[in-house]
């Protein structure tokens, strides 16, 4: 039977991977996979997770199965952080997940199970597991415009212009801060235009949360999602913690359910149990225990921020400078808006081919539609970057 199966496509990133550890030359940069890395090209463990872990190996007395759910303090110290002081505790149910891409699958399989009709619509560009994942699932999607090309910003005009078409029970997926693959984000006044659009069409808002504190800081980058919040009786929040709490390997993340009433709370959350149940039962506790200890006591939180203010102002520091020395190259400001994106990808907008030149010329390996991740960079790297942008003839 199993010979019948046919062989996948090869994930474009990961096959990036495999060629950029086969290149010998010792000057090659890896600006490719999502992971977030220091200045010596390593992804450490943040000084406050490490402590935890300590404190939870010296007081853990058991590895016994927790909630279907995940456990309770998890779900009310990470909606807090998520959703803020405005957090409508009787309207939220909370599902613990596999990272953040099981977030998105469950709140998608959530959705399927309420609505099997709703089109999905995703932002042109997106990260390309949403689109894989709606596909297996089946179900419908639309894409909406979103990221102008030539300004390297956001297509708010386009993009509002494709959402007016969405219909009563649609859903409308959007990245809550730093979009991946483009950097470009929403403005308040942005996100303000979508709440009163899918308030009037009577649609759905999941959004995709998986940077929270990589932009502009925890609360600022979380101001869309609460702005929705705050406007619409129902929406879906999908939260990784593998970025701000560096614990990717963990795989922790969360899917949050804003409910019009208490009573339909109730029946989302034994509907999130329930899924949970029929795909892996328990979700894994470890990284949520982490990060419940790192919210709820105050010196670890303190150490925490701050440690991922640090992270945050060092990938701010490395777009500064890369705009900068580009400035100096080309006598303009055309690439002025690596400095104004936000999170850890810009696309800087070359062809397929310049990529390929930059990877060949200079060992510098980024997606071929040139999503850059720039804490891949360090002060001595981004000098060797923008002068192969500028040869590449980008």
């Amino acid at each position: 039977m199993l010979n019948t199966l046919k062989p996948q496509p090869a994930d474009k990133i990961l096959a990036l991977m495999g060629q950029f550890r086969a290149d010998p030359r010792e000057t090659k940069i890896d600006l490719g996979v999502g992971v977030y890395k220091d200045a010596t090209g390593h992804t450490p463990v943040m000084r406050a997770v490490k402590d935890a872990e300590r404190r939870l190996w010296e007081t853990e007395t058991t590895k016994t199965y927790t909630a279907l759910a995940g456990e309770p303090a998890y779900h009310a110290a990470m909606a807090g952080l998520i959703l803020g002081d405005g957090l409508p505790v009787d309207r939220v149910a909370a599902l613990a997940t596999v990272g953040g891409t099981g977030a998105v699958r469950q709140g998608l399989e959530l959705i399927r199970m309420a609505n099997p009709d709703a089109t999905i619509w995703v932002s042109d560009p997106t990260w390309p597991n949403h689109l894989t994942i709606l596909s297996y699932l089946g179900m419908k999607t639309r894409p909406y415009r979103y990221f102008d090309t030539e300004t390297r910003s956001v297509d708010i005009a386009g993009m509002m212009a494709d959402l007016s078409q969405i219909q009563p029970g649609d859903v409308v997926l959007v990245h809550g801060c730093c979009h991946n693959p483009t950097g470009a984000n929403l403005t308040l006044t942005d996100w303000a235009a979508l709440a009163a659009l899918l308030e009037e069409k009577g649609a759905m808002p999941l959004v995709d949360l998986a940077y929270q504190g990589f932009g502009d800081g925890l609360d600022a980058d979380a101001a869309g999602t609460r702005l929705l919040a705050a406007r619409l009786p129902q929406m879906l929040i999908a939260a990784s913690c593998s970025k701000n709490f560096g614990i990717y390997r963990e795989r922790t993340g969360i899917l949050l359910a804003l409910t019009p009433d208490a009573a339909t709370r109730d029946l989302a959350q034994g509907t999130m149990a329930y899924l949970n149940r029929q795909n892996y039962s328990f979700a894994p506790d470890h990284g949520a225990r982490l990060v419940t200890m790192v919210l709820t006591d105050a010196g670890l939180r303190a150490d925490w921020e701050a440690e991922l203010e640090e992270v945050r102002t060092g990938m701010l520091a490395l777009r500064e400078q890369l705009a900068a020395e580009l400035r100096q190259l080309t006598n303009s400001d055309r690439f002025d808006f690596i400095a104004r994106h936000r999170g850890m990808f810009s696309r800087l907008g070359a062809t397929p081919g310049q990529v390929e030149k930059m990877r060949d010329d200079h060992a510098i390996y980024m997606v071929g539609d040139s999503r850059l991740n720039i804490a891949g960079l360090n002060a001595t790297t981004v000098p060797i970057l923008a002068r192969a942008i500028v040869d590449a003839g980008v």
